[in-house]
């Protein structure tokens, strides 16, 4: 399966959210997307999905547009794991990994629906809490329930809005392990949209990193993380160190902070 984003742009009204984005995925790995707030990281997820309909551009899987897929045959190459913060199923969480197969065949589980769902709900380390209800899980389980829901699926491509928000850290670090570990071992496409810098240079095979609508930069973490394309991106000064051969972001200011610090020094010396 191959992944081709074409020129995709998409507005809201007159304001132009993504501009020309192109870039394609070929092979198993884990892609992390990355910007500052409103560049249309979540946006360009959601045209990819065709969530969202691009006002300019394409999105081909295997040379076909993916406006020529039927729903139905699109969910059995994309699967889509929204931030899944404010979801809520009042099932337990078998039917609720279980409704990942319905592309795959209907209403009606076969044998096969049943392992598949089995399978992940045990890839996902979910065993214990397969007959519990949704709604009772923590914030890192139920994350863990719309990825296995997402799996269910058997894409090609497993795309993700910010999977680790609002999970602590044991809980991200356990989401983005299992995430290499499916990428290896299944073979897997991920698209991810993610905030944390240091989540991303430490698992991401690939980074691209977003700015005012287009692709800024796209490479490996230590290609993409450094302290002057932090700069210029997110206008905040930063020391990027080497953590077992990966980038690792020290935070120090923000650009105005370095202007209101000069400014009062200035003050003072008056």
């Amino acid at each position: 399966m191959l992944m081709n984003v074409a020129d995709v742009s998409f507005n809201y009204g007159t304001t132009q959210i993504i501009k020309k984005v192109s870039f394609d995925l070929s092979e198993p790995n884990l892609t992390c997307i990355i910007g500052p707030n409103g560049v249309g990281k979540t946006t360009l997820a959601r045209c990819v999905n065709r969530l969202l309909k691009p006002k300019g551009g394409k999105v081909l899987l295997s040379d076909v547009d993916i406006k020529d897929m039927t729903l139905r045959e699109l969910a059995t190459h994309l699967g889509y794991v929204p931030n899944a913060s404010g979801d809520t199923f009042p099932m337990t969480v078998v039917d609720t990994v279980l409704m990942g197969r319905h592309p795959r065949g209907g209403w009606t589980p076969t044998d096969r629906d049943l392992e598949i769902v089995e399978e992940t709900i045990h890839i996902m380390g979910l065993d214990e809490f397969a007959m519990r209800d949704f709604n009772e899980l923590s914030a890192g389980q139920h994350q863990k329930v719309m990825i296995a829901r997402g799996l269910a699926q058997e894409p090609d491509v497993l795309i993700l809005d910010e999977p680790t928000s609002n999970l602590d850290v044991r809980h991200q670090i356990e989401v983005m392990e299992l995430l290499r570990k499916l990428v290896h071992e299944k073979g897997l496409m991920v698209l991810m949209v993610c905030h944390d810098l240091n989540i991303t240079a430490r698992y991401a095979d690939r980074i691209i990193m977003m700015s005012g609508g287009g692709i800024f930069s796209d490479g490996t973490a230590k290609e993409v993380i450094t302290e002057e394309n932090i700069m210029r991106v997110y206008g905040v000064r930063s020391k990027v160190i080497d953590v077992e051969d990966r980038p690792h972001v020290i935070l120090l200011s923000t650009a105005t902070s370095d202007a209101n610090l000069t400014d009062r020094s200035k003050e003072r010396t008056r």
